[in-house]
Parts: structure tokens; C-alpha cells; sequence
């Protein structure tokens, strides 16, 4: 079933530079919507089934094609730009939960590039509707987690927390903020994002957890710690009112959460896991 996504505001200024295009036909071959022919040169004959996946401008070899008013020039060559596949594992297989952390904001332009580059996570269909919710400073954040405990304190006097793991995990956040000042909610962290998509989207549970994932190898290659943050979802979910204050659209399905820093702790080495768990299927 082929979907369209095409806003109705949306001008998809399809335009071919004649003399850099070499009618090598890859953009049609390319296109996933299947809306671009070749007539001599390449032509859309469909602009309300366009995906507006930019695929036709990555995959030209010439820089003949823009779209959506994008210059081709304008993006990142990727040959000999692409990492190398050993240090894509190492930053793969050295990446650990941190659960300490500096008492220091990041950078605000640190934050914004993670973000700029983790909205180019695949989506289905191209949807492109994974919201981003951060929160950017810590003494935001620490109104929340006071909020939270306080929340998540008096659902315990009254003996109304979830029951199971839920429950227990919850009620230790309380005691061991109440008693030690530990914060379990988010280890410490400054910062926090929670990703979330419209419920009508294609695939909104996969598409969040794709942007979440997708943002944590940059932010780890950027030297930013990250855990992702089960108890918050956990406290979320036993004060659902929360996610309304945070920002967060009524329509959409959350994905997870994420908190994330300047390390207050160094690993040194790759562990050792494995072997795989494969299926290896016989038809």
C-alpha cells in the first residue's frame, strides 16, 4: 500500500540543473513513492504521492537534482566522510548506561546539534512526526524530580502506587530521595528527552524508539552520557497528568526516555558479550 504524506502547504520544487544531470536514471530507479519517470530528463508526474525523503537529491551522483528548495551542494559529500566500521563497533560496543553525572549544564548549541542530527532517524513512511521534548536546564530539571517525589510520595501514604516491580521501583525513588538524596529518578542527570509521535502516525511506537536510539550513539560519540530511564516512565505513568505539563500533545503515543550529561564517570574498555542469539530460518 503506498501512503502520501504530502502536507497540503508543502511546494516540493522538484527542479533538475540540465547541465550537471547525466540522465543516468537513478532518481526514478530510486524513488520509493515510484513518482519520478525518466522523459529524456527525470519529471515527477506526482507531487501528492512524493514521500519527501530527499532520496532523487542523495542518490544523483551529479548534484542535478533539489527538491523541496534544497541545495544539493549544500549537503555532506559521503565518500571518505563515512566512519570506518571499527570505530562505528567500538562506539557500538563501548557505549554504557551512565548513572553519574556532573552537576553542569551542557552546552545549549551541544544540545541543539544532537538534536538536529537525530531528526534524520528513519521514520515510517517518512513521516517525520517523532516530537522531541527536552529539558535543557537543571533546575528544570530539578523541579521535576521535586515534583515527582512529591507526586510519587503521597500516591505511596495513600497506598495507591502501582503494585508489582512498578510499585516497589517507585517507592525506593521516594525513600532513597527522602533519606539519602540519592535520585534515582534520574540518576543525576541535567537533562532529559522523551520522544513521542501522533497515535495516527504509521508507526509512532518504532519511529520514537529509532529517534531515541539514533540520539544516544551521537550524543555518546560526542562524549555525552546517556541511560535510558525506566523509573521516569514508570513515574509517568503513575502521574500521567505530567506529560500534559511537560508539553506533551494529548494525540500522541509516547516512546521513552532518555536522561543524558557530562559524564561524572570514565570507561576504559569494551566489554565482552555474546554469543548472538540468531534464528536462522530454513524455508
Amino acid at each position: 500500500m503506498r501512503m502520501s504524506i504530502l502536507k497540503e502547504d508543502t511546494m516540493i520544487e522538484f527542479h533538475i540543473d540540465e547541465e550537471r544531470c547525466i540522465q543516468c536514471g537513478e532518481c526514478a530507479l530510486d524513488c520509493p513513492a515510484g513518482v519520478i519517470v525518466m522523459d529524456g530528463y527525470p519529471k515527477m508526474t506526482n507531487e501528492a504521492g512524493c514521500f519527501q525523503c530527499q532520496h532523487c537529491l542523495a542518490v544523483c551522483p551529479t548534484a542535478a537534482v533539489s527538491i523541496l528548495g534544497k541545495d544539493p551542494d549544500a549537503g555532506t559529500v559521503l565518500k571518505g566522510n563515512m566512519p570506518d566500521p571499527a570505530g562505528l563497533a567500538t562506539l557500538i560496543k563501548g557505549r554504557r548506561s551512565v548513572r553519574r553525572y556532573r552537576d553542569r549544564d551542557l552546552a545549549p548549541e551541544l544540545i541543539d546539534e544532537l538534536l538536529e542530527i537525530s531528526c534524520h532517524a528513519p521514520t515510517g513512511v517518512n513521516s517525520r512526526s517523532v516530537l522531541f521534548t527536552v529539558v535543557r536546564e537543571r533546575a528544570v530539571m530539578n523541579r521535576l524530580r521535586d515534583h515527582l517525589i512529591s507526586r510519587l510520595a503521597q500516591l505511596q501514604d495513600e497506598g495507591r502506587l502501582p503494585e508489582g516491580l512498578t510499585g516497589k521501583y517507585l517507592g525506593r525513588a521516594v525513600i532513597a530521595w527522602q533519606q539519602e538524596g540519592k535520585d534515582i529518578l534520574f540518576r543525576g542527570a541535567p537533562h532529559l528527552i522523551i520522544t513521542s509521535a501522533p497515535a495516527d502516525a504509521p508507526c509512532p511506537v518504532q519511529d520514537t524508539l529509532i529517534a531515541l536510539t539514533t540520539f544516544q550513539l551521537i550524543a555518546h560519540a560526542h562524549g555525552v552520557g546517556t541511560v535510558w530511564d525506566g523509573i521516569f516512565m514508570m513515574a509517568l505513568a503513575a502521574c500521567p497528568d505530567v506529560a500534559g505539563r511537560l508539553g506533551i500533545p494529548e494525540n500522541h503515543t509516547l516512546g521513552y526516555a532518555m536522561a543524558f550529561g557530562e559524564p561524572a564517570v570514565e570507561y576504559h574498555r569494551t566489554v565482552q558479550r555474546g554469543p548472538a542469539l540468531v534464528n536462522v530460518v530454513k524455508w
